[in-house]
């Protein structure tokens, strides 16, 4: 067994060499996650590998990955842990034998639980949490979290975190694991500064681009933006995406703030952005803020889990702010505004950034790498195309 050298179309390939076969599964079918998953799914795919992926119908998910000829199965699972989940670990191992994968990659803490509770170490098992769920918990649930990760990293053969920060938060708490860390990646060749625009504004534009939900923050930012609208009274804020916060934010949000709903692109919202905003209470490293910079704008983060690691150096001082601190994030958001050659030194030097660090390819690269050493097979890199930006950048 091997995987295959160069990005081979899978059906062009030989029967006379197996590629290995992944099996991702997944329970978020929304969100920084789902985008995650399909951009690895299609570069994997690319590359020659044979990839299933098992996850909830409903949602953006399925569609954009059968959109990259990714075969898909339903895998009916809730987003939190309770009476439903012995029968979704049964559902799960049913379609282990019926996928017969060599290798499972279970991605955010649902799907981590129940991957890791079907297989239970019989088949090399690689558990992605994408932001700790004890993290996101008060009480007693916190605490039941944490007690699950700390005994369920013995049938995980990796824990590949996003970040250092979500590597670090996890030895911290106690969890004894074999970590891996490879940064996020996005599709650069799809989030780029050419092509469509979702408008043009008469005044300053400011995008947010996520799940309506408490871990993005988007309350915080309503909090600010009276702020912001008081110096620049043209400025318009536009939230793109659904979520179970939306009425609520919908309701606090005043004339100059746009709901937008979901988003099959979110490309063109970024590159009609002035400044990119995300004010998230946790992550382990978003990758919304990475295809705004993949689109040359400049981006506007709270310092949680791999927001440093995400920005280039120079960044931190106007792109960086603590988070749940609306007053601080209104001052940094109007001080971009203001200053137009400032965004466009921040977006080129973001581009150039993303490029160099958060390629997708790269990433897929990384991952294989960590399923080669689990496999024991051999693998050849991604190596960058000497395209013009490629060499000026």
């Amino acid at each position: 067994m091997r995987i295959p050298l160069g990005p081979v179309p899978h059906r062009a390939k030989s029967s006379a060499a197996r590629e290995p076969h992944i099996l991702h599964v997944i329970q978020p079918v929304e969100g920084g996650v789902a985008r995650f998953v399909t951009d690895l799914a299609a570069a994997q795919l690319a590359a020659g590998l044979r990839v299933t992926v098992a996850c909830p119908r409903g949602g953006t998910l399925t569609n954009a990955l059968r959109a990259e000829g990714c075969r898909v199965l339903p895998w009916d699972a809730t987003g939190s842990p309770g009476p439903r989940l012995p029968g979704e670990v049964a559902r799960l191992a049913r379609l282990l034998r019926e996928v017969r994968p060599d290798l499972v990659h279970a991605h955010s803490a649902k799907a981590g639980l129940a991957a890791r509770l079907a297989v239970r170490g019989r088949l090399p098992t690689v558990f992605q949490p994408h932001a700790w769920s004890f993290e996101t918990m008060d009480g007693v649930m916190a605490h039941a979290a944490l007690r699950w990760e700390q005994f369920g990293a013995r049938w995980a053969a990796r824990v590949l975190c996003v970040s250092e920060a979500e590597r670090r938060a996890g030895e911290q708490r106690g969890i004894t694991a074999r970590w891996h860390v490879v940064p996020g990646g996005v599709d650069t060749r799809r989030f780029r500064p050419e092509g469509s625009v979702a408008r043009s504004a008469a005044g300053p534009l400011v995008v947010c681009v996520g799940r309506l939900c408490r871990q993005q923050g988007q309350d915080v930012l309503l909090r600010a933006w009276p702020a912001v609208v008081r110096q620049l009274p043209a400025a318009r804020l536009v939230l793109v995406g659904d979520g179970p916060d939306a009425d609520r934010l919908r309701a606090a949000a005043p004339a100059s703030v746009e709901f937008a709903g979901p988003a099959a692109d979110a490309a063109p919202w970024y590159r009609a952005a002035d400044v990119v905003v995300l004010p998230s209470r946790w992550e382990g490293m978003a990758p919304g803020p990475m295809e705004a910079m993949a689109c040359a704008r400049p981006v506007l983060v709270t310092d949680v889990d791999g927001a440093r690691e995400s920005l280039p150096p120079g960044h931190l001082p106007h792109c960086l702010v603590p988070p749940e601190d609306p007053d601080t994030l209104a001052r940094a958001l109007t001080a971009l505004l203001r200053r137009a050659p400032l965004r466009a030194a921040l977006g080129a030097q973001g581009r150039a950034h993303v490029l160099a660090a958060h390629d997708v390819r790269r990433t897929r690269d990384a991952v294989t790498e960590v399923y080669r050493e689990l496999l024991g097979v051999a693998t050849t890199p991604f190596v960058p195309s000497q395209s013009r930006e490629s060499i000026t950048t």
